[in-house]
């Protein structure tokens, strides 16, 4: 879950690693704010934290997508600050927090229960082959790589037959429409169907952050390519508890617009 901000936004091409180079050098450098301001509805707020899907703030503890936990292998891909991973250790399962960003990880230093914490990439998981029983990631790491495939291939690799792979997303509707919390945010005003990655570059002309968009079909085909089984796609509705705006997301938008897909996928058994 992001809120960009307006260094020279844009739709533009870019290359596989210039996706990575900018990306870690955006969560290491927005990771104590990012925290600051949004943590506390991440889980800082729980004592043992909290897996929020997304900015409606639906949780795995209501949702269940995961299923049983005790005594599960779990691996949290893009983790940030690993309130999830923290969560999941508190039902029986043993959680494995994994983040591109050094910085977002460190923020789980010292908080309990303590979960093991790994830097790398998304696309290349340090993990032997079928060394887990259940992989998540909530708007972590997918909207970030150039190729979800790829990603999608490494976490089905290190999943068990019959593995699990639950991850959210921003609902990729939201990409025709301006990301404003307000009516403004309610009217189209772009293709759907234009992949063109957004990003933002600094005077220099660097990419210093950058999301891809792919369609509900593309994210489809890239799954079945990995070799994974779509058993779901849940379009959380916004709660009526929820008042908070972040970003794009707010309210106004979400009682009309779905904001977040999550997808509930498998291992081939």
């Amino acid at each position: 879950m992001t809120e960009t901000g307006s260094n020279r936004p844009m739709r533009s091409d870019l290359g596989k690693y210039e996706s990575v180079r900018a990306s870690r050098a955006w969560w290491d450098t927005e990771a104590p704010s990012y925290a600051e301001e949004h943590g506390r509805f991440l889980g800082d707020g729980h004592p043992s934290g909290a897996l929020v899907w997304g900015p409606e703030g639906w949780t795995e503890a209501e949702l269940g997508l995961l299923g049983p936990l005790t005594g599960r292998r779990i691996l949290e891909v893009g983790a940030g600050g690993a309130q999830g991973s923290r969560w999941l250790a508190t039902q029986g399962a043993e959680a494995v927090a994994l983040d591109l960003s050094h910085a977002m990880l460190r923020h789980s230093v010292g908080r309990s229960p303590a979960v093991p914490l790994v830097q790398a990439d998304a696309g290349a998981l340090p993990f032997a082959a079928a060394s887990f029983d259940l992989a998540c990631s909530a708007y972590g790491a997918v909207p970030f790589v150039a190729d979800a495939q790829v990603v999608f291939a490494e976490v089905a690799r290190v999943l068990r037959p019959g593995g699990r792979w639950v991850f959210s997303v921003t609902h990729p509707v939201r990409w025709a429409f301006p990301d404003a919390p307000g009516p403004a945010g309610l009217v189209a005003d772009r293709p759907y169907f234009d992949r063109t990655p957004y990003v933002e570059r600094d005077e220099s002309g660097t990419a210093t952050y950058v999301e891809h968009h792919r369609t509900l079909g593309d994210t489809v085909r890239a799954l079945v390519a990995a070799g994974l089984t779509v058993e779901d796609l849940v379009e959380p509705e916004w709660p009526e508890r929820n008042e908070d705006i972040w970003g794009g997301w707010s309210p106004t938008r979400g009682r009309i617009l779905p904001g977040t897909a999550i997808w509930v996928t498998s291992v081939d058994t």
